[in-house]
């Protein structure tokens, strides 16, 4: 299958650059990354899903080839309010939707916000609450702009645990360029809006009450967050929790066939 280059929807803040594979009228799956990445942490998991589904993945704004203005709103809940002006332009009415790491919370967000919009939310490697961090921290922007070569490499690693694997040479490649044009107040705030989102209220809190169908996956060796913090999304009822043994922070990535098949079988 051919992954699309995408196109920009025109939106208030900024355009937004989104990528839909699979057929039309198929039902929808909106694919969320998480921070400081793009739409890119999907590709190898996209062709296992577009013979069901039409899949949807997006830039979210201040990333990859999506604007990246500096008067605009970063916080999660502004993530869903664009990512839900984005479903409504494609005339989507209706969507499954996946977030991986803090693209969870934008996920959750959005089942907040739209909740006439979710119909399931699958979350992957992402934290309940900022008790279950253990992954470095990254506060704000690095004092050199935009990051070398360095910094870019061990932003990458760390989403990786399984062993054996080789990270993609094309992801530090696209967040390098990703980077190359954001301002680093933008970076900043982008990577702090997270953490004020789970500090206000943890995402099984947010979730309990919703009544949306929800997966939770995580690898076993994540080393971003506490893999056993899965266990706290059982405060939502009938949530079901997937753990993929050998797998660190990116099972789309490092084992794409098994969260292809958890997410199918369950949307």
């Amino acid at each position: 299958m051919t992954i699309t280059d995408g196109e920009l929807l025109p939106l208030k803040d900024g355009d937004l650059h989104v990528r839909q594979d699979g057929p039309r009228d198929a039902p929808a799956l909106l694919l969320i990354h998480g921070t400081a990445a793009t739409a890119r942490t999907w590709d190898a998991l996209t062709p296992l899903l577009t013979g069901s589904h039409r899949v949807i993945r997006i830039d979210l704004l201040g990333h990859g080839r999506s604007a990246k203005p500096a008067d605009a709103g970063y916080t999660v809940p502004d993530h869903a309010r664009r990512t839900a002006e984005a479903l409504d332009l494609l005339g989507v009415e209706r969507a499954a939707v996946a977030g991986h790491s803090s693209g969870g919370t934008v996920a959750t967000a959005l089942a907040e916000q739209r909740p006439d919009l979710v119909s399931a939310l699958a979350l992957v490697g992402t934290g309940p609450g900022m008790d279950a961090f253990t992954g470095p921290e990254t506060g704000g922007a690095p004092a050199t702009w935009p990051p070398g070569d360095e910094l870019i490499r061990a932003l990458v690693n760390s989403g990786f645990s399984r062993p054996g694997f080789r990270v993609p040479e094309e992801l530090p490649d696209d967040l390098r360029d990703s980077l190359r044009d954001t301002p680093a107040s933008v970076f900043a705030a982008v990577m702090r809006a997270p953490r004020d989102y789970l500090e206000e209220r943890s995402l099984p809190d947010r979730l309990a009450p919703l009544g949306t169908p929800l997966l939770v996956i995580f690898g076993t060796d994540d080393r971003r967050w506490r893999p056993s913090s899965a266990g706290d999304y059982r405060a939502v009822p009938g949530a079901r929790i997937e753990l993929i043994p050998g797998v660190g922070h990116t099972p789309v990535m490092e084992d794409p066939i098994r969260t292809a098949e958890l997410l199918l079988s369950f949307i």
